[in-house]
């Protein structure tokens, strides 16, 4: 089951043309979507991976979508540890030891490196209040890696809670649910998220897990609305000039998808240009 995480609510603006439903995003929140879906692609069918995923997600999510929201709200000494601490759950993995100088850090396995992310992030907990949520929150991810039923168990307590990390918790179990291959379960979430009224998930993204989970479920017509509503609104995109923009990986695989199950309806929408690159 594909593993996608692909994080940040585009922007809709108003437009004096309330008969069209354009939305606006800028080249920030552009780059963010590029850069989280270049990396959820990476794990496409890899269940054993799910870590990877997770993790990836959690750091492109969090550090480059909300960092600056948390640095606001937070102590810098905490969100120091917190930032060190995300570092090694994201440090190289390979047998092969670093070349003479270099200052990064590195382990053997995944399994060794879930177990130093957990032990800092247990020292982040002590700070208490958000970054010690947000703590907790990578201490759930990373235990999937070493105990997956006890990660679950960590990840479905904070996702009872609100705020953004009850959000991204309940995401990343709906995407455990997923690849365990527990459907139903990884639907209901889904579908709870995409209530929400200003979720840190894009609605995009969730619309996009609900609609492949509908697809592997045989609800055709389902996952055919999902995947065209998804399309059509980033065909309908602009950045804040008002420019068309193209379409994003999120936007352009929805299309893709949608040819296989609907032609026709795959045939209204233009397939548009490569992704912009941009650079921050």
């Amino acid at each position: 089951m594909a593993r996608k995480k692909r994080i940040i609510e585009e922007t809709v603006l108003p437009t004096e043309q309330p008969k069209e439903n354009i939305a606006y995003q800028d080249a920030f929140q552009s780059n963010v979507n590029r850069r989280i879906e270049d990396a959820s692609r990476q794990f496409e069918g890899k269940g054993k991976n799910l870590l990877y995923a997770l993790a990836a997600i959690a750091v492109l999510a969090i550090l480059i979508g909300i960092f600056y929201t948390w640095n606001r709200r937070s102590g810098s000494t905490a969100l120091t540890a917190l930032g060190k601490a995300i570092e090694t759950s994201q440090a190289q993995v390979s047998e092969s030891p670093l070349p003479a100088g270099a200052t990064a850090k590195s382990f053997k396995t995944e399994k060794e490196r879930a177990e130093a992310a957990i032990s800092e992030f247990r020292e982040v907990t002590k700070y208490g209040g958000d970054v010690g949520e947000k703590a907790k929150y990578f201490i759930a991810v990373n235990r999937l890696q070493l105990d997956r039923a006890a990660g679950i168990q960590e990840l479905d307590a904070l996702s009872k809670s609100s705020g953004e990390i009850g959000t991204m918790a309940k995401f990343a179990l709906a995407q455990a649910k997923a690849g365990d291959g527990k459907n139903d379960e990884a639907i209901a979430l889904y579908n709870d998220l995409a209530k929400l009224d200003n979720p840190i998930v894009a609605k995009d993204t969730i619309n996009f897990e609900l609609a492949k989970l509908y697809d592997a479920q045989g609800k055709k017509q389902e996952a055919a609305d999902l995947y065209y509503k998804i399309a059509k609104a980033g065909s309908q995109a602009k950045d804040l000039d008002g420019n068309a923009v193209p379409l994003t990986q999120t936007a352009r695989e929805a299309r893709q998808k949608l040819a296989a199950i609907s032609p026709d309806r795959a045939s209204e929408i233009p397939e548009g240009d490569a992704p912009a690159q941009y650079n921050f």
